[in-house]
């Protein structure tokens, strides 16, 4: 059982600006449940330590596995996969004993890590996905499921500066009729080139723009690519965000219009490690 006031020891990391407080569980000591409560107060930046999101290391729940990644929102909603998340706790568990190449869990998907250094980790997404265009309000946007509910919104280069504006459009997207009931993680785009593009993401649960998303960084490339002709099967993909630079690695089947053998590439880091006290 929980023990209500029981101090928590936290590592806080980042990847390309996206931060969470990582929690190794692996004893157990705090449930699902009470994670998901916590979550709320641990998160708040200006009352407890501040993140986008707080990430737990359980023992793994499938066989074959090393570990379980257990992820929250700050608002204590279940995002499905992060990507920048997957990265952080991939270093994390290395930090604990785990090889630099390891298998984890999330939910029921098996995906696999491959540390190369703290600038460069690795992450295998086990689908396939599809790009579904949508027309909202006249204009044309692209849903697509990357481990968790993304729309992506090709703009202009100058409208990424106005966050305002951004985080405004997301916050209505993000509640469309269309979405529901769970909602959707939106993307705002500007290719700059024929594998390159610039992002910003307003992201459920946090209910804001946040500094990168990975998952979101996967659907925002596949949907880039999707927009061009490109007769290549093979593709990498480099997408600015405003916390960093992420490469997504996939494959193209033109037959099915599926994109497979997908990877999440980029930065992950430690910041400081700390107690929270209840």
């Amino acid at each position: 059982m929980d023990t209500p006031d029981h101090d928590i020891s936290f590592t806080k990391m980042q990847a390309a600006g996206n931060d969470f407080v990582v929690i190794d569980n692996r004893s157990k000591l705090f449930t699902k449940d009470k994670l998901v409560s916590l979550a709320p107060d641990i998160c708040t930046r200006k009352f407890g330590v501040g993140s986008d999101g707080i990430l737990a290391l359980f023992p793994p729940e499938h066989n074959n596995m090393d570990y379980t990644m257990f992820y929250r929102n700050p608002d204590g909603s279940d995002a499905g996969m992060c990507g920048n998340g997957a990265r952080c706790i991939a270093l994390f568990a290395h930090s604990l004993g785990f090889d630099k190449k390891h298998r984890f869990n999330v939910h029921e998907n098996i995906y696999e890590a491959n540390i190369l250094d703290s600038d460069s980790v690795v992450i295998t997404f086990p689908m396939e996905a599809s790009v579904n265009e949508k027309t909202i309000g006249g204009e044309t946007l692209y849903a697509i499921h990357t481990g968790t509910e993304h729309v992506v919104k090709k703009v202009s280069e100058e409208k990424l500066k106005y966050e305002e504006q951004l985080a405004s459009e997301g916050r209505k997207l993000r509640y469309h009729e269309n979405f529901e009931p769970k909602g959707t993680n939106v993307n705002f785009i500007c290719g700059t080139d024929s594998t390159a593009l610039k992002l910003q993401t307003y992201e459920r649960g946090v209910e804001d723009l946040t500094l990168a998303c990975g998952t979101g960084a996967i659907a925002s490339a596949l949907v880039w690519h999707h927009l061009q002709d490109s007769s290549r099967s093979a593709q990498k993909y480099s997408v600015e965000t405003k916390g960093g630079i992420l490469s997504v690695h996939f494959s193209f089947d033109a037959e099915s219009n599926t994109y497979n053998n997908i990877k999440l590439e980029g930065p992950a880091h430690f910041v400081f490690k700390g107690t929270f006290l209840q």
